[in-house]
């Protein structure tokens, strides 16, 4: 049935050369609709192929992994890498091998943004596909829980296991090869690739859900997970090198010491697993847990030096082990990799108000970004005075970002008293807020290992933010703790910044700013701290991420000219980057993924320090004012009615449930957000745009922008390497956009299209319900919203292809056409299915019988919930109006004949059968083939 749908599509396409209008997905949805309103066929048989087309998608998603990280086998992996880090020792000196080999590449970020779109059986079958070559053998399926905090929380920590698994196999080539080359030096080498942390557990931001106990719980239970395996790889290792070594251990082995404070800390996690809501029992489990125990180990210094010690007297093929698993302690510490809170601006100024007014005497308007706040704030700092604090004062603490500092604490006090922990804080737009944070660091006694990042994401923190960053770094009291802390940190996003400027005009916005640190930073005399850039963004070109390569994936975000801002100023680059839910999760889904994944980054990372010129930063008269048009294109269609109405109208009933956090934004105290385009998040947002069949925020404005400098800007892109990753980026997202698609959706809603549905007399059993559609949507704005948007795309991209009629063709361009194509006619049929199911849903909604309301809740509030596809709620109102514990007539099995009642129209259980059942088992189908769409686009959002 695919191949024919397939064929049939084919064919209609035809159809466009005879008349622009014609739609074929359209089409072919009110095909497949007629065939299943005429019962030629099931919503099983169709569901039969949404599930072959749901295995394809996996597939896709296969192939893309395996060309982005590709090859997989270990072993050549691993002799790749021996050969580049050979090359470097044979280049160097041991100093400079030292400084090449211990400084992190990249600090991964597993983050849990809700990009769950697959189950971790779906996962796990993906990544075993990558790996063996082997077709996948599943298919998504109806049933899909909704993923919950400690579901991710695992997740996140099976690949950070994966991912230390595949760097101690890394670190373990640098010492081969150091110890072979530098035989006097090597032992004094501490590997570092990359480093690792988490912020699933510690992301505030947005949420009401994640109390301090969670917090404190996960991380004593990623500790406990580490102990574990630390003792692990000693025990591999010889671990009965530590007692021979002495220390802190005394005559106990260094793997058991290590086992037992594993063992400890799990149990305490377990303690705050329990009621923590009580004075009563808070009290004795924080007792319990701040107590003095022999085996609360917060600091492996003494482990560390019993490796080393240890080392230094053995053969180099017994102290390598001893070298790696100390090289993991450093880069880890207690816990599976540091962990990042994050707050919002929000809750900081909620929370320094207190201090800044503890008599309550200011105005209720309080501006935090004024000359007195300033002023007060460094004073503040000056005069700040240590306190000390527990678990009472977490529990009767009621601001959220003070909560967070008092956990911080907690953790550094409790659980590992070395590593440091960053604090991220979002929609940070003004120097006062960073020193809101610097100030409860230093109240609470945390400030030497708390590094405060202020995110750069909206539209106005990426337009002020080199003001912002001139002034912040100005601070004297900023500026002594970026000394003292080694580094300044900020955080750029493409979340907020994709959808409201563009994904194009955020990333060239977002390297604007990082160049303009890198001045800020050498004006202000912090040439000799290393600035720490964490670029959070997803996996797919909704969010960041390139979809051409790794090498454009790395440096998408940090470009190679904001690379080399820094390089000329002296100051070293801490480049870190989030690997987003369960899509970015799979580049660690399997051991030799992992490998794979680090070993890509290892290899590619030398062409990123290019200094090569590049006409786009010269050329400023043409790529400037690009860069401007189309963000001035991308805000207006943002803020337009049909725009808006297209994605609200319907767009989060596409969306499979993806993760713990909500689609649309929490409230915290203080907060005042309208219910509009803007409240629903950036994840969800970019993902119904992927549903609907256009990426928007990709592709609009790109071809408007060029005016008529298209052939002058087609040759600048074209001949400059940031040229050809934006025309990458364009090209791999207009292949698969389709606004005929987009444009479908929107016909759904036409008053005149449900009228005319049975004109003909040859649906006639249709005329009730599609009468009844009809008249309702006379008034409903969204088929006219729809064909505005439609129009407004269309001219649109109409001028993007003729700015790309003047790019050479790349190629492989021709190689990839068919499979380009097929791509494309898959997601046609996609969408075609999703026509005809929505069509179902909306038929069934419309013949449905009259019920009396019942707690405000009438048969017309129903039919509105499937027209918005609200369907969970729409299901669950009509079960409340005819629930099915009534018996049926087919229930009894009598002798005697009975003519009454002479139909099951108004008896519940036949309206069960006739159209709660239906519209309940084509909801269950809509997911599936949001998970194949969202599978072909390669991530979700």
């Amino acid at each position: 049935m695919i191949e024919y749908y397939h064929r049939r599509l084919g064919e209609l396409h035809e159809g466009t050369a005879q008349t622009p209008l014609f739609n074929p997905v359209f089409q072919l949805g009110l095909e497949i609709s007629r065939q299943l309103e005429a019962g030629e066929v099931t919503l099983a048989a169709l569901g039969d192929v949404i599930a072959e087309l749901g295995r394809n998608g996996l597939q896709a998603r296969t192939d893309r992994l395996v060309r982005l990280v590709g090859p997989l086998a270990p072993d050549a992996n691993l002799a790749a890498f021996r050969a580049q880090v050979t090359a470097s020792a044979q280049a160097s000196d041991f100093a400079g091998f030292a400084a090449r080999w211990s400084q992190p590449l990249l600090h991964v970020v597993f983050t849990a943004h809700p990009t769950f779109v697959l189950t971790p059986a779906e996962y796990a079958a993906v990544a075993a596909s990558a790996v063996t070559g082997a077709p996948v053998a599943i298919a998504p399926q109806p049933e899909r829980p909704s993923p919950s905090l400690a579901d991710e929380h695992e997740e996140a920590m099976a690949a950070m296991a994966r991912a230390q698994a595949a760097r101690d196999a890394l670190h373990k080539v640098v010492l081969e090869v150091a110890a072979k080359h530098y035989p006097d030096d090597w032992q004094s080498l501490t590997p570092c690739l990359f480093r690792l942390a988490t912020w699933v557990g510690y992301d505030m931001d947005g949420r009401t859900d994640i109390g301090w106990a969670t917090s404190l719980r996960f991380r004593l239970d990623e500790k406990a997970r580490r102990l574990a395996l630390y003792a692990a790889a000693a025990d591999a290792a010889g671990g009965a090198a530590g007692g021979a070594a002495g220390g802190a251990a005394g005559e106990a082995a260094l793997a058991e010491l290590l086992r037992r404070a594993g063992d400890h800390a799990a149990a305490m996690a377990v303690l705050l697993a329990g009621d923590t809501n009580t004075p009563a029992t808070l009290s004795a489990i924080a007792n319990q847990i701040s107590a003095p125990h022999p085996d609360s180990l917060t600091s492996l210094a003494g482990p560390i030096a019993q490796l080393r010690a240890a080392a230094a007297v053995l053969p180099v093929d017994r102290a390598q082990p001893l070298l790696v698993l100390a090289a993991a302690m450093a880069a880890d510490g207690l816990g599976m990799g540091a962990i990042h809170f994050r707050v919002n601006a929000a809750q900081l100024h909620n929370a320094i108000r207190r201090r800044i007014d503890p008599d309550g005497t200011a105005p209720a308007d309080l501006d935090m970004a004024s000359g007195q706040t300033l002023q007060r704030l460094r004073t503040m700092l000056e005069t700040v005075q240590p306190l000390r604090s527990n678990f009472a004062a977490l529990a009767v603490e009621s601001t959220t970002a003070v909560r967070q500092f008092l956990a911080m604490a907690a953790m550094l006090r409790l659980i590992d008293a070395d590593t440091p922990i960053r604090l991220l804080i979002a929609e940070c737009e003004q120097p006062q807020t960073v020193l809101s944070a610097l100030y409860f660091a230093k109240l609470f006694g945390i400030d030497g290992l708390v590094d405060v990042s202020p995110l750069f994401e909206t539209e106005t923190a990426l337009e002020h933010g080199g003001r912002f960053l001139d002034a912040l770094l100005a601070e004297p009291a900023y500026a002594a703790y970026a000394r003292r802390r080694g580094r300044v940190a900020i955080q750029t996003g493409f979340s907020d910044a994709g959808r409201f400027v563009g994904q194009i005009p955020a990333a060239l916005a977002i390297e604007r700013l990082q160049g303009r640190l890198a001045r800020a930073m050498a004006a202000n005399g912090l040439s000799g701290v290393a600035a720490l850039i964490f670029n959070t963004h997803g996996e797919s070109m909704g969010r960041g991420a390139h979809p051409a390569g790794f090498v454009d994936r790395l440096a998408w975000p940090l470009s190679r000219w904001a690379r080399a801002q820094f390089a000329q100023a002296s100051i070293r680059i801490e480049a870190e980057a989030s690997f987003q839910g369960g899509d970015g999760f799979l580049f660690f889904g399997h051991d030799a993924l992992a490998l794979a994944t680090l070993s890509r980054i290892a290899a590619l990372w030398p062409q990123l320090a290019s200094n090569d010129s590049d006409d786009f930063y010269t050329r400023t008269d043409l790529s400037l004012d690009y860069y401007r048009m189309i963000r001035r294109h991308q805000r207006r269609l943002f803020e337009t009615r049909p725009y808006a109405r297209a994605i609200t109208a319907f767009g989060l009933g596409l969306l499979p449930v993806t993760g713990s956090r909500r689609l649309k934004r929490q409230s915290d105290i203080g907060s005042d957000r309208d219910a509009s385009l803007r409240q629903i998040r950036a994840i969800p947002h970019n993902a119904i745009l992927q549903q609907l069949g256009y990426p928007a925020n990709v592709l609009a404005g790109v071809g408007t922008a060029a005016g008529e400098a298209r052939e002058p800007l087609a040759a600048l892109l074209a001949g400059s390497p940031r040229g050809r990753q934006i025309l990458g980026l364009i090209t791999a997202a207009n292949t698969i956009a389709s606004i005929k698609t987009l444009a479908a959706y929107g016909e759904l809603f036409n008053s005149a299209y449900w009228a005319t549905r049975p004109y003909r007399g040859t649906e006639d059993h249709l005329a009730r319900p599609c009468l009844a559609l009809a008249e309702r949507l006379v008034e409903d704005d969204r088929s006219g919203q729809f064909r505005r948007l439609a129009s407004q795309l269309r001219v649109d991209n109409i001028k993007l292809r003729q700015l790309l009629a003047h790019v050479p063709p790349d190629e492989d361009s021709a190689e990839q056409a068919p499979a380009a194509e097929a791509t494309r006619r898959t997601l046609g049929v996609l969408h075609a299915l999703r026509l005809a199911l929505m069509q179902h849903l909306f038929l069934r909604a419309a013949d449905m019988p009259v019920f009396s309301r019942s707690n405000d809740i009438s048969r017309d509030d129903v039919i509105e919930m499937i027209l918005s596809l609200r369907t969970d709620e729409a299901l669950a109102q009509l079960h409340r109006a005819f629930p099915t514990a009534a018996p049926d007539l087919a229930d009894y099995h009598m002798d005697e004949a009975s003519d009454w009642p002479d139909g099951d129209n108004q008896a519940y259980a036949g309206i069960q059968r006739r159209f709660i059942a239906p519209i309940a088992d084509a909801a269950k189908l809509l997911p599936l083939i949001g998970i194949a769409i969202a599978n072909h686009f390669g991530a979700f959002g």
